[in-house]
């Protein structure tokens, strides 16, 4: 447990979730009197408990940027093909 001067931090460094390899934990003002060992614990088990990240935003906007292609091209071809029927 680090001690710094403003906040009270728990870093556990090899949690069961395998996404990530550190996990840092800022202890509130009001709990700094707890044990160390409880602490650790504690943020042990919250570290455990962690899922996958979610998605960022930039695959997502990928993927709708991809979406919006496609969607794109299809009308592009469906309005080539309307003006070519009705002029040639």
């Amino acid at each position: 447990m680090l001690q710094g001067v403003n906040h009270q931090v728990v870093e556990v460094t090899r949690p069961e979730c395998e996404y990530f390899e550190r996990v840092i934990f800022f202890v509130k003002p009001e709990y700094s009197s707890v044990s160390e060992g409880t602490l650790r614990e504690r943020a042990g088990k919250i570290a455990g408990e962690a899922g996958a990240p979610p998605p960022t935003k930039a695959k997502i906007n990928r993927l709708a940027s991809i979406g919006k292609l496609f969607l794109s091209a299809a009308v592009g071809a469906t309005v080539t093909a309307l003006v070519f029927r009705l002029f040639f």
